[in-house]
């Protein structure tokens, strides 16, 4: 063997090679074939080293992406052809990339955001997302918004804000003098919306917002008052820059009565950009990341807006002052002023399952092109993802994501389907999902970007950036342990309405607990924990005990005297592990039905390594199963073994399975690919 080729020669090359380079500086082109010269680490691609695929990448990504894969291919186009979207040549210039430019400051990445909005609106890509009636119409608008926010999430909330927020509000709580006035206008951008929900005093609690709408039945008109600082309408997304109008919420106060939470049209600038008089708009300021979204600040001194600017669906005030409403509950009357914020979850939700397939779909990529170290003595140097450890680590995210893209596909579909029977479930499943789906994301983030090593520092590489852009998931649009206490609020009402009428659960996935508790074996074997039927078994008797155990908890404290709000703030602990059980039972459960449709073969024996890896590793995570007994030691035992033996199973899938996930290589990064070259002397510093 040639002493120069095994790793004690490389590294004693390296270093006479790096003394050598002591002297005088030489021409960077010199230096550059002096390096390409040695006998260095080359770049292969995953593709040329990975058994060919199983099955069809095809059939898996129609399975994932669910709806309108044309539609989501043309609009990457859209992105990828338009220097708008800042296309870099990398790697000796042969592959392009596209990504925001996150060293620009906080005002170009506004204006930056706001000129993709105008060019894609100009190529039809919103056209029907506002006057297009019908599910197809609003689920090719779903596919869009994904592909937009795979390229950069301030350009997925920018417009998110604009038609989602603003946009459904006019459309589900206007009638049709708000439609006829606004909708089209919005659609073709004419004007630009904002939602003026949340406060400096008030986010998830909207109930008790401090700004005021007083009725003045003189001159029909209604006041709108920010009465305090805690008041100032606080993180409104596109108000600090562009936005013409806004949704306000407001305390309703109709001769000295309170009304409860309403909402409003309210211009805030003109067509030239000025703040209108009696409106004082501020910059929230610099983020930690979503920082191409201008989030601003507004307060209102007694502006008067139009009787016909209430949006008035729900409820109305006629010209005398008279408040009338369909929905006499104010609590039913309050849950549809808030229905706007269901289809943004929906859509956060969907979002931060694709960021994930991005920053799987790198970490991957370069686990199985980067080595590092050798089993052997002079042996080459193995693959990172030939390491079970470096399995464990992203493998059990791939089969999370997998499974998890099937949950948004289920929640997508129920809600273009919706009828006013389904609003409660709707709010249970978007508050479910929305929460774990965007923690998900951002442990899928943290493990890529620890799995990439110190590349995964650098912003073009995508993966570190995405902590910062995406961390904010977790609190807007509900903050994320606020909608799973809503969740376990919303199954123990179930729990006593079933008690109360003495009938069945229906619907929720919880029929389940109509018939005996599921017995689990003493021992379970390999075969046996991949069966569908004892994972089933598992999940549904986890979360048929913590439902009964949260209702006794709570009824011990009703006992004591406690209100019905206390006794359930005081059993928050088995709250949090109900809601996790019902999520975890419903995302298996909507997978299992997923992966019946498909035919036997290789993709459906894929599809069961991904499953059974997702329930093993939510039991080896989950401290439930060990601690209320639904498993032994022995068995937890096993499950952890079975991980590991999974894990080993799927990687010759993994190549496959990321490149099933649809996104088109200019949204991956330089890490994705020739990570040498990308790096390399020649190519200038980056």
């Amino acid at each position: 063997m040639d002493p120069a080729a095994s790793p004690a020669g490389r590294r004693a090359a390296a270093i006479a090679r790096h003394l050598a380079g002591a002297g005088p500086a030489a021409p960077r082109t010199a230096v550059a074939a002096q390096l390409g010269a040695s006998p260095c680490l080359g770049y292969a691609a995953p593709e040329s080293g990975e058994p060919a695929p199983a099955f069809a990448a095809a059939e898996l990504r129609a399975l994932l992406d669910g709806h309108h894969l044309r539609e989501r291919d043309w609009v990457f186009r859209v992105m990828e052809d338009s220097q708008l979207f800042c296309p870099r040549r990398r790697g000796g210039g042969r592959r392009v990339l596209v990504a925001p430019d996150y060293n620009d400051g906080k005002e170009a990445q506004r204006e930056a955001t706001m000129r993709r909005v105008v060019h894609l609106a100009r190529r039809g890509v919103f056209r029907g997302w506002l006057t297009e009636p019908g599910p197809d119409a609003e689920l090719r608008k779903l596919a869009l918004l994904e592909c937009l926010g795979v390229y950069d999430h301030s350009l997925a909330i920018k417009i998110g804000v604009h038609f989602f927020l603003w946009g459904s509000a006019i459309k589900f709580l206007g009638t049709k003098r708000h439609h006829d006035k606004w909708l089209l206008a919005t659609e073709n951008y004419d004007i630009k919306g904002c939602f003026a929900m949340t406060e400096l005093g008030h986010g998830s609690n909207v109930r008790g917002i401090e700004t005021i709408a007083t009725y003045d039945s003189k001159t029909r008109e209604f006041i709108i008052n920010t009465p305090c600082e805690s008041a100032q309408k606080y993180w409104i997304g596109g108000a600090a820059n562009h936005a013409t109008h806004t949704i306000v919420f407001s305390q309703l106060h109709i001769n000295g009565r309170n009304e409860g939470v309403h909402a409003f049209v309210a211009q805030i600038r003109d067509e030239d950009g000025n703040v209108l008089p009696n409106i004082h708009i501020a910059d929230c300021g610099h983020k930690i990341g979503l920082n191409g979204v201008d989030n601003g600040r507004i307060w209102f001194q007694n502006i008067r807006l139009p009787r016909e600017n209430l949006l008035n669906l729900v409820a109305d005030v006629l010209p005398d002052g008279q408040y009338v409403s369909m929905i006499d509950d104010p609590d039913q009357r309050f849950a549809a002023f808030l229905s706007p914020l269901t289809l943004g979850r929906v859509n956060i939700a969907v979002n931060s399952v694709y960021i994930s397939k991005v920053a799987l779909a790198i970490a991957v990529r370069y686990s199985l092109s980067r080595r590092a170290f050798s089993i052997t003595p002079d042996g080459p140097e193995m693959l990172l993802l030939d390491y079970p450890s470096h399995q464990r680590r992203l493998l059990p995210l791939l089969a999370k994501v997998c499974l998890m893209s099937s949950a948004g596909n289920f929640m997508k579909r129920m809600y273009v389907k919706r009828t006013p029977e389904m609003s409660k479930a709707i709010h249970i499943y978007s508050s479910a999902l929305k929460a774990t789906l965007t923690w998900q994301n951002m442990i899928t983030i943290q493990e890529c970007r620890e799995a990439c090593g110190g590349q995964g520092l650098k912003t073009e590489n995508r993966v570190g950036i995405f902590k910062a852009e995406f961390d904010v998931q977790s609190t807007f649009e509900g903050d994320n342990n606020v909608l799973m206490q809503q969740v376990s609020k919303a199954l123990y009402a179930e729990f006593l309405a079933a008690q109360k009428k003495k009938k069945p659960f229906k619907g929720l996935g919880l029929e389940h607990l109509n018939g005996p508790s599921p017995v689990i074996p003493d021992k379970v074997t390999s075969s046996i924990l991949r069966t569908s039927k004892l994972q089933m078994d598992l999940f549904c008797l986890r979360e048929r005990d913590l439902l009964k155990q949260f209702a006794e908890e709570v009824s011990l404290h009703l006992a004591k005297g406690e209100s019905r709000e206390k006794a359930l703030m005081l059993s928050y602990q088995l709250a949090e592990d109900l809601a996790k059980a019902f999520t975890e039972r419903t995302i298996l459960q909507i997978f299992l039905e997923d992966e019946m449709n498909v035919p036997s073969g290789s993709l459906k024996e894929v599809l069961g390594l991904l499953r059974s890896l997702y329930v093993m590793v939510s039991i080896d995570e989950s401290a439930s199963f060990l601690r209320y007994g639904y498993l032994s030691r022995d068995n937890v035992a096993d499950v952890r073994r079975e991980v590991l033996k999974l894990c080993s199973e799927l990687r010759p899938h993994a190549l496959a399975v990321v490149s099933s996930f649809g996104i088109p290589d200019a949204f991956l990064s330089p890490l994705a690919f020739d990570w040498i070259e990308a790096n390399a002397l020649s190519t200038g510093s980056h």
